[in-house]
């Protein structure tokens, strides 16, 4: 478990700071929780919203570890974060936006997911590959703009803000994708952009969160 890992150019070694780059964007990240929990302050959008935006902050602290402890057990502070906020804000969506009970909501995150981890599953193993395993993302991005785009046609002011988050993820994604591609190139790579790019997604994601993603008033 504990045998470097080497995923990404700009690694030179199984160093502590063998990745600066990579290790020092995850800022990007706490910027954005921290950007999420001003909004939610100014807009009193309670505790759920608050508990999105300290998740984003422990995705850059998880990607931090990974980056500069790369091994096969840190790879999971990578990782499970992540996994957690799509399926967190997914939720987010369909009870604060949409305004879906509980049995509703289950039923359609339960439908989608399994859904998109099926599409997820017949992407050819070539596919994966060259694309460096950014195909383990495509359920997110499905999300994005599945949600996104339903919400916009239902003419919710948060839909515009998860189409613009999953149009900022196809960036982010392809500078993920061809860090292994351009590391003769360009030694540093760009996974580091990869990090930048998704700060600012989960900035628009935890603004929508804060504007639109009120509770409903108790009768």
């Amino acid at each position: 478990m504990a045998t470097p890992i080497d995923n990404y150019c700009e690694r030179t070694g199984p160093e502590f700071w063998s990745e600066p780059l990579n290790a020092a964007t995850n800022l990007a990240f706490v910027a954005a929780g921290i950007w999420g929990l001003a909004q939610v302050h100014r807009h009193g959008t309670g505790l759920f919203a608050k508990v999105l935006c300290w998740w984003a902050i422990v995705i850059g602290v998880g990607s931090f570890i990974f980056h500069t402890t790369a091994n096969s057990l840190t790879v999971w502070a990578d990782v499970l974060p992540i996994v957690g906020f799509v399926f967190a804000y997914t939720i987010f969506n369909l009870r604060r936006f949409f305004r879906f009970g509980w049995t509703k909501a289950t039923a359609i995150f339960v439908a989608f997911y399994v859904a998109a981890g099926l599409l997820t599953w017949l992407v050819p193993a070539w596919v994966a590959q060259a694309t460096s395993g950014s195909t383990g993302y495509l359920p997110a991005f499905l999300a994005m703009f599945f949600f996104g785009g339903w919400l916009t046609l239902r003419k919710h002011p948060a839909g515009p803000y998860d189409l613009a988050a999953g149009a900022i993820f196809v960036v982010s994604v392809t500078f993920r994708a061809i860090d292994s591609h351009v590391c003769d190139a360009l030694p540093i790579g760009t996974h580091f952009l990869w990090h930048s790019f998704n700060g600012l997604m989960l900035a628009v994601l935890l603004t929508a969160a804060a504007k639109f993603g009120h509770p409903e008033p108790k009768s």
